[in-house]
């Protein structure tokens, strides 16, 4: 029997998990793996020499694996080793905050997840909610009880794309689908396929004191070019940002490295 494998980079202790496998549990059979903690800004590590220690939970009547590593972790062993048989999707997130932009969508953890699906050759969908006034008061309130009719708003978008996309099959030749939504995004909130923004950010870290430094993200993220079209604008316009990723990029001009190389 196939099933979705649904992820995060948030943990599962976050409130987005049980609203997301319901709403795509109406359609597909659902499996649920993810990060024992919150693992932001990772990328699509995978373990290397820790063991990886699992085991099942329940977060609000949802059957999950709660697994002691990476978001990547937790998709490479929920698609080939917990539940019996190959996983046919993944979706990862409802992810507290933006993964749009090159910068972030390159370090997120939400996306790494799903780059591992696509590795795994199967249909990957990365889904994240961008704040709306201060991120941190934001995000205080998403990890907060109350936010559970917001997830459950989130977790109804998403599901809607999922049916949208594999109505007409996944598109080929890309790795991930990244989706960007408002805050105040709904199932009618118009979509718009974008490219990722070319971005950067500032200092991450912090001294703490002689030599130590910790993550302090204060810096905003600055847009080099390639606005017009982008997940960045489309959100910024209300709309919802559905980005191909593709990270085996074919075509691209390589013309000045032939004056190089030949």
């Amino acid at each position: 029997m196939s099933f979705i494998l649904v992820s995060n980079d948030d943990g599962v202790d976050s409130l987005s998990l049980p609203s997301l496998a319901r709403a795509l549990g109406a359609r597909s059979p659902v499996r649920v793996a993810a990060p024992a903690v919150e693992r932001s800004w990772i990328g699509k590590a995978i373990s290397r020499f820790e063991d990886v220690r699992v085991k099942p939970v329940e977060r609000d009547g949802i059957e999950m694996m709660s697994v002691e590593g990476y978001p990547a972790d937790a998709v490479q062993l929920g698609v080939y080793r917990l539940f019996g048989e190959k996983a046919t999707m993944v979706v990862s997130g409802v992810n507290i905050g933006a993964n749009f932009g090159s910068a972030y969508t390159m370090g997120s953890g939400t996306v790494g997840a799903a780059l591992e699906g696509s590795i795994a050759g199967i249909p990957s969908f990365a889904f994240s909610a961008v704040s709306v006034g201060h991120f941190a008061e934001w995000a205080q309130h998403m990890r907060s009880p109350d936010s559970v009719p917001d997830w459950e708003r989130f977790a109804a978008v998403s599901a809607a794309i999922v049916d949208e996309v594999m109505a007409f099959g996944f598109p080929d030749g890309v790795d991930v689908l990244s989706v960007n939504m408002p805050a105040a995004a709904d199932v009618d909130t118009p979509r718009r396929v974008t490219h990722l923004a070319r971005t950067n950010y500032g200092p991450l870290f912090k001294e703490q004191s002689d030599g130590i430094y910790k993550h302090d993200w204060v810096s905003d993220m600055e847009v080099i070019d390639g606005l017009w079209g982008s997940d960045v604008q489309a959100v910024t316009d209300g709309k919802i940002a559905i980005t191909p990723v593709r990270i085996a990029a074919i075509g691209v001009d390589s013309a000045a490295l032939g004056e190089i190389w030949g």
